[in-house]
């Protein structure tokens, strides 16, 4: 038998719903019937809405989990998600490199210095763009250089152990048993290889590569010139920051200055006077502390850790790495260091050197000289990326599914693969959490 329904529970035609009804019912406002929902603990309330524009009254349904409003999160359509992110792109070396301060700031701030010299001011310094030491950033320099030493003695120890592959004729590395078969050589020879890779025995200047700059004793004096090139000693980059920002090496000494430069415009016109070079003292003088922060064989000075110390001494590089990039960074807002816009030269001071070595795109044009420009940490401090391996008795990667693989610093990758702890700031660049297919499964693979 049917139930029966009352006439009361129909809702009569209005604009509210736009619908039918059998007989009048009168509904007074918050107090509609509502019938629950379907799931558990969930409440409906229906709330009248006033548009003053139409005079409508429009319903809306408001449903939240017991007696709350659900809120939903707005999901960004762009949002990188956490366990894949891209590296920076690789620029082509047929361009000049994109400045790291805007143009339009450059431009500004010359016609400002052209402005002031014109009207005969002189243009306001401070340190150490005035020539003088900042007291503050001394600890700082003497803590990358102790890293410095600690990341070359860790990686010497651990290449007695780790293996690493160098490609013969292009600059990629690769930290695994074995070298990867994935097809981007980009040697001279490359063609008749079919842009596989010529696999040797790696080396530490491999994993870290090598950034040499020239060392002067007076930055802010007389530049170097092609003719007087041989005259200058180079040494890594890192450590040529370290010098100008108070340390003191007796085989490389620098000019402290107790009177700021002065300049009007771009023309120094007071450094001070020239001061000769002192006579420094030899590498292999009693006290010498150069060996220890060169990679020079540097793995027939330091012999393979044990076992036991493995780990430990995995940990202490990876460590040592990321001090002397936080160290590298923090002093470079001050200090003026200058990269080619072209290659890979560096220079730590307020103006390059004038040797022509450039060799790179268009370098006639310039009759060799670099193109100089504001340096970022990376071309001071590269990287390095490599591609990530899992477990590295595993089968070579493949090119097939390299869009798979991630890539990381390679000092990064030879401490995480003998034991250390990596910093989550690298994971998503590794793509730990993307599960490889196999080579059947990758076409189908979205």
């Amino acid at each position: 038998m049917l139930r029966q329904l009352s006439i009361s529970a129909f809702v009569p035609w209005t604009p509210l719903n736009g619908g039918a009804s059998l007989g009048p019912t009168e509904i007074k406002p918050f107090d509609t019937p509502v019938p629950r929902s379907s799931f558990d603990g969930q409440k409906s309330q229906v709330r009248l809405v006033y548009r003053k524009a139409n005079s409508i009254v429009r319903p809306e349904i408001f449903c939240g989990g017991y007696g709350r409003t659900n809120h939903h999160r707005r999901v960004k359509k762009h949002e990188i998600l956490p366990q894949n992110v891209d590296l920076p792109p690789v620029l082509p070396k047929k361009k000049k490199k994109p400045f790291p301060i805007p143009l339009k700031k450059i431009v500004e701030a010359a016609r400002e210095d052209k402005k002031l010299a014109q009207m005969g001011i002189e243009k306001h310094l401070e340190p150490p763009k005035n020539g003088i030491l900042v007291p503050d950033l001394i600890p700082v320099a003497y803590d990358i250089l102790d890293a410095w030493k600690v990341l070359i003695s860790g990686l010497a120890q651990l290449l007695h152990v780790v293996p690493v592959h160098a490609c013969s004729e292009c600059s990629e590395i690769h930290v695994a048993q074995i070298g990867h078969k994935i097809q981007d050589c980009q040697g001279t020879t490359s063609g008749s290889r079919r842009n596989y890779h010529s696999w040797i025995k790696g080396s530490i200047n491999d994993v870290l590569t090598p950034i040499e700059s020239y060392h002067m004793y007076d930055p802010y004096g007389r530049r170097i010139k092609h003719e007087t090139r041989f005259s200058y000693d180079r040494i890594p980059a890192v450590v040529e920051l370290c010098i100008q920002a108070g340390i003191e090496l007796p085989e490389y000494p620098s000019r402290r200055r107790t009177e700021p430069i002065r300049m009007l415009g771009k023309k120094v016109i007071d450094i001070g006077g020239y001061v000769d070079e002192p006579k420094p003292f030899l590498p292999g003088s009693p006290g010498s502390q150069i060996v220890e922060l060169d990679t020079y064989r540097a793995l027939e000075r330091f012999p393979p850790p044990t076992e036991q110390e493995l780990p430990m001494v995995a940990q202490a590089t990876i460590n040592a790495y990321e001090k002397v990039r936080w160290g590298v960074t923090k002093l470079m807002r001050k200090y003026s260091v200058k990269a080619c816009g072209y290659c890979s030269e560096v220079h730590v001071g307020p103006w390059g050197h004038n040797a022509k070595l450039c060799g790179e795109f268009k370098h006639q044009w310039r009759d060799g000289k670099h193109g100089w420009q504001d340096a970022t940490v990376d071309e001071v401090f590269p990287p390095n990326y490599v591609w990530h391996v899992e477990d590295p008795k595993w089968p070579p990667l493949k090119s097939a599914l390299k869009s798979f693989y991630g890539k990381v610093p390679a000092v990064v990758e030879v401490c995480a693969q003998a034991g250390a702890h990596v910093p989550n700031k690298y994971k998503p660049m590794m793509r730990v959490d993307i599960v490889v297919p196999e080579d059947r499964e990758a076409p189908f693979v979205a």
